[in-house]
């Protein structure tokens, strides 16, 4: 669908409406979303909504995710395009659940768009998985240096790797969220963690 040509007001007021919707994705999911509390959030008319999104609500929540996938990168930036020493690594590991704790919510965005993505919308199903797999390579390159250096074995996949940390990060924050505490995500990833460092010292 072509995009409007907008000023610089206008980019700024659809970026407002793409954070509101965001937040109000993260509290209440894509179905408990709607465009009229879109709206009352971002205290826009529903001509200006759709002025800027003219697909309606699948565009603006693959807006979201779009958006949602390059804040969850920069909030791990620089490590994430290190990650070649343990202390890399740790500092990675205490950005990434700061970020978390930032959002006050206990949850992934991109996690949570996934959860409702695939069966509703297969292009915004699409979006995430390319999200899903940027993060997983970016993962897998940090444990090839590790490899490159000595650190991890040789006999360790990469992509396999970066997937178990990945699922310890979704799996954490599943069960912080309850707790509000960010004890079990913190420990899924030492859980997954940890026993690299042991083999790498043995």
């Amino acid at each position: 669908m072509t995009q409007p040509r907008l000023t610089d007001r206008g980019r700024a007021t659809r970026q407002r409406i793409v954070e509101a919707t965001g937040h109000q994705i993260l509290a209440a999911g894509i179905g408990g979303t709607s465009l009229d509390d879109v709206r009352a959030a971002t205290l826009t008319s529903k001509s200006q909504l759709f002025h800027y999104f003219p697909g309606g609500k699948n565009e603006l929540v693959r807006a979201v995710a779009e958006w949602e996938g390059e804040q969850l990168l920069a909030a791990q930036e620089p490590e994430i395009h290190d990650l070649s020493s343990w202390a890399s690594w740790e500092r990675w590991r205490t950005r990434l659940v700061d970020y978390y704790i930032g959002l006050g919510r206990w949850a992934c965005p991109i996690g949570s768009l996934a959860t409702e993505a695939a069966s509703a919308d297969p292009e915004l199903a699409s979006m995430i998985a390319t999200s899903f797999t940027q993060w997983r390579d970016l993962l897998a390159a940090g444990v090839r240096r590790m490899q490159d250096v000595g650190e991890i074995g040789r006999d360790a996949d990469p992509q396999r790797l970066a997937a178990a940390i990945l699922s310890a990060i979704q799996g954490g924050l599943v069960l912080s969220q309850p707790e509000r505490d960010p004890w079990p995500l913190e420990a899924s990833l030492d859980q997954v963690l940890h026993p690299l460092g042991l083999a790498a010292a043995s």
